[in-house]
C-alpha cells in the first residue's frame, strides 16, 4: 500500500479540530489506498523519508513550521512530483516560503465568525467534488485569501458572500482548488475548521478524493 504523510505541527493558532482530522485521513486513505502516518516532526521533512510517501497533508498547520533544510527537501520533493493536500489553516502556513504560496495557491488573510452557508461546487468532474450537490450546505469559517488564484489553478468550489454575513472578498470567492504548477499535484481546501467537519460524509468524501487524486490514485 502506497503511503500518505499528515503533518500537523503549528507555530501559531492550533485547532482544537486537529486529532479529530487525523483520525478521519488515517479511515479515508484506507478506503483510497494509503496508510497515514502523522507527525508534528519537522525532522520527518528529508529526501531520504519523503521519498517513502505519495502524498504530503498539511492539516491546519500554522506558522513557520518547517527548518531550511526541510523546505529544500520538500520543495524538490513536490518539483519531482509528490502530491500535496493543504486543509484549511495550510494556508496561513510558512508565509515567508514564496514557493509553499504558490504550492497553496493563496494565501490566508482573515475569516468572519463561524456560520452555516451554502457552498457552490463549480466543478464536479474533480474527485473532491464529484459526489457533491451544485448548491452544498456546510458550516465554517468562510476563509478569505490575500489574491484571488482564479486563472493559476482550477478552482473546484466558491462560495457566494450573500449567503453568510461578514464576507469582504467580493463576488468572486474561491474555497477549494487544485493544480499542478509546483511539478506534482496539489490540492487545497479551505474547509476544517470545525471537529464536527471530519464527521460530515460529503467533507470526508472531499478529503477522501482529494488524497486520491493528489496520490495519483484516482
Amino acid at each position: 500500500m502506497h503511503r500518505a504523510l499528515v503533518y500537523t505541527r503549528t507555530t501559531g493558532f492550533r485547532h482544537d479540530s486537529i486529532p479529530a482530522g487525523v483520525a478521519a485521513l488515517r479511515d479515508l486513505g484506507r478506503e483510497v489506498g494509503l496508510a497515514v502516518e502523522a507527525t508534528q516532526d519537522p525532522g520527518a521533512f528529508t529526501a531520504a523519508t519523503l521519498a517513502g510517501y505519495r502524498v504530503v497533508v498539511f492539516l491546519s498547520t500554522s506558522g513557520d513550521v518547517l527548518t531550511a533544510q526541510g523546505r529544500a527537501a520538500f520543495g524538490a520533493w513536490v518539483g519531482s512530483g509528490g502530491g500535496f493536500v493543504g486543509v484549511h489553516l495550510a494556508a496561513g502556513t510558512e508565509t515567508g516560503w514564496r514557493f509553499f504560496g504558490d504550492l497553496v495557491g493563496a494565501r490566508f488573510a482573515r475569516h468572519p465568525d463561524y456560520q452555516a452557508a451554502v457552498v457552490t461546487v463549480e466543478d464536479q468532474r474533480h474527485p473532491a467534488t464529484a459526489h457533491l450537490p451544485a448548491q452544498w450546505p456546510f458550516s465554517d469559517e468562510w476563509y478569505e485569501f490575500e489574491t484571488n488564484p482564479r486563472g493559476a489553478v482550477r478552482v473546484l468550489a466558491s462560495i457566494d458572500e450573500r449567503c453568510y454575513q461578514g464576507g469582504t472578498m467580493g463576488p468572486d470567492h474561491p474555497l477549494a482548488w487544485c493544480h499542478e504548477n509546483c511539478g506534482g499535484r496539489s490540492f487545497f481546501t479551505a474547509l476544517g475548521h470545525d471537529e464536527a467537519a471530519y464527521a460530515d460524509a460529503g467533507f470526508r468524501a472531499h478529503l477522501a478524493g482529494a488524497l486520491a487524486w493528489a496520490a495519483r490514485l484516482d
